[in-house]
Order: C-alpha cells, then structure tokens, then sequence
C-alpha cells in the first residue's frame, strides 16, 4: 500500500490505517481471536498504521494491540492516545504533566513496547496550560519514549499554540463526506502547519456503508444506537444521503465505503483515514479502496450529493468535550 508522511519528517505510515478500537467495546461484542487476526491481515496488506487509546476497554485495547504485534513490531507505526478518563458511566479529561508522564508509562506497559510512534492528547482540558501539557509531551520525546506527537479534536488556535511549544506530527479529527466542518478553519491550520489530518470515523460509524442496521437493530451495547445522526428523523435523512452516495459508488463498480474512504484519500496526501473494523471481510473490503482512483466528476458528484451542510444531528449524544 502506498504511505504518506505524518507532518515535517514524521513516519511513513500506509495511506489507511487501521483503527482498533471497536474491538473491545462501543460496537458491540469482539472476538479477541478475530481481531488479532485482523491485525495480522492488516499488516499483511501493507496497512502498518494502527490506531488505539489507553481508555478503549479501559486498557484491554492496547494490551490486545500489544499481543498482536508481538514478533511484529518492526512493520508497526503504532499510535495511542492519553488525556480521557473513565469513571463509572462518566469521563473527564485529563491533561496535567504527572498524569501524562503516567499515563505514557502505563501504555507502554500494555502494548509491550519500548517506544509509541504517535502519541497523542485524546481531548483537551482548557484549564490546564496548553505549554504544560504539550511541553511534558515533549519530555517523553526527549526521553526517547515516545517518537512524534500528535492531538486529537483541537480548535485551529489550540492546534497553532501546541505547534509553537513542539513539532506536532498528527491532527486525529473525525472527518468524512457527512462530517465537514474541520474544512473551514481546522484543516487550513494543520496545512499551514505542516501537520497531517488523521481522519477517524471516516464512514461515519457505518452509516456511509451498506451494513449499518438501523439503531433499534444494533445489539444493546452498540454505542451508536444513541447517536443523534441514528434516531428518529434523523436517521431517516441521512439513510437518504448515504442511498445517494451508493448510487455513486455502485455506477463507478465499488462499494459505498470503498467510495467513501477513496474521496477522503483525494482530498490530499496529507489526509490519512484510519477506518475500524474487527471483521476480514470488512479490513479487505477498505484495504481495496486504497487502489480506487475517483474522476474529478465522481469526486464533484459525491459533494453534490452530500454538501458539507447537508447531514443532520450531532456527532455524539454530548459535544462538551470537542472543542470546536
């Protein structure tokens, strides 16, 4: 698979990479056997960029990474996040230097590794200096734990001061054809920067595939069944958005993901859409979409289809913790 460049002088990473998250929790049951496997087919496919956090499964995320690059670990750009925690059924972010210091100590007990690739700021708290945070950020690079840095769902004016404190390689933000908005401000900033646009969710959680149930189908624990872009009217509306897309991606001889990822790889080679699956199936079927080149009458077509205004409901249930 072909690579891009994570920021100024950052690694090679493959033009998809792989989330991993939904392999121990929010979608619904795993299968660790599975997923391992997924992992190993991934790597096999030249998709050397993975992608987890240390509160995915409250841990168990990164131990399962850890296993399945173990003997591996050479073929591995490996990214993982610090900054949320879990308290029962609530979060809270955590940005302070001792808990960051801990947390990247904690990680890298997990994945059994000496060294992260990417390490990012999972969320932001503002009431704790940026330079503080980004600054003990950098002491891990100095101290040789940790490779390049990266923060995830920041303002362009977060995005520029983390910049004046360290060289920032990634910008982790859900970005796809039904969530637009990073185009305005966020993106422009991280290409002044030079840092690169790692986009997550870029199938909006299914709903730009041809697999996504309705919510009332999804099993209990299957977080997506309270997205607001899933319920009610909703829902409806943007079943109507993606059927559109389909139409797209059915006359050009792929499938509506497969369209959906190769738009995102077009919009330039600083983007790279790092798509979750725990199924073979589903992997193969992203995988493919690295190889599709889209016309410029495709690509004018899918933004007609769906315009940057177009989808309706929030992204989560709650935005408080996104700052833009």
């Amino acid at each position: 698979m072909n690579r891009r460049t994570l920021g100024k002088g950052g690694p090679q990473v493959s033009a998809l990479g792989l989330g991993c998250m939904g392999m121990s929790e929010f979608y619904g049951q795993g299968n660790e056997n599975e997923s391992i496997a997924v992992i190993h087919r991934a790597l096999d496919l030249g998709m050397n960029f993975l992608d987890t956090a240390d509160m995915y499964g409250m841990g168990a995320n990164e131990e399962l990474v850890g296993r399945a690059i173990k003997g591996r670990r050479d073929e591995v750009v490996l990214a993982t996040k610090f900054g949320i925690l879990r308290e029962g059924a609530g979060r809270t972010v955590e940005n302070s230097p001792e808990y960051i210091r801990a947390a990247c100590d904690a990680s890298l007990r997990r994945l059994g590794v000496d060294r992260i690739d990417l390490y990012y700021m999972h969320r932001r708290n503002p009431d704790v200096p940026l330079a503080e945070s980004v600054g003990a950020m950098a002491e891990l690079v100095q101290q040789g734990k940790v490779a390049h840095l990266g923060l995830s769902e920041v303002s362009a004016r977060t995005l520029r001061e983390a910049a004046s404190v360290h060289p920032i390689a990634a910008l982790q933000s859900e970005y796809s054809l039904f969530t637009r908005g990073l185009e305005e401000e966020i993106l422009p900033a991280a290409r002044e920067l030079g840092i690169a646009l790692v986009a997550y969710s870029p199938i909006s959680r299914g709903l730009l595939s041809a697999a996504m149930p309705s919510a009332d189908e999804l099993p209990a624990d299957d977080f997506r069944r309270n997205m607001p872009r899933n319920t009610g009217e909703n829902a409806a509306h943007n079943r109507a958005l993606a059927d559109e897309v389909r139409k797209i991606a059915d006359a050009a001889g792929v499938t509506a993901a497969q369209i959906s990822l190769a738009w995102l790889l077009a919009q330039g080679q600083d983007v790279v859409p790092i798509p979750g699956t725990k199924r073979l199936k589903y992997l193969e079927e992203n995988a493919a979409a690295a190889d599709v080149a889209l016309t410029s009458e495709q690509l004018d077509a899918l933004v007609a289809a769906v315009p940057a205004d177009a989808v309706r409901g929030n992204r989560y249930p709650s935005m408080s913790e996104i700052e833009r």
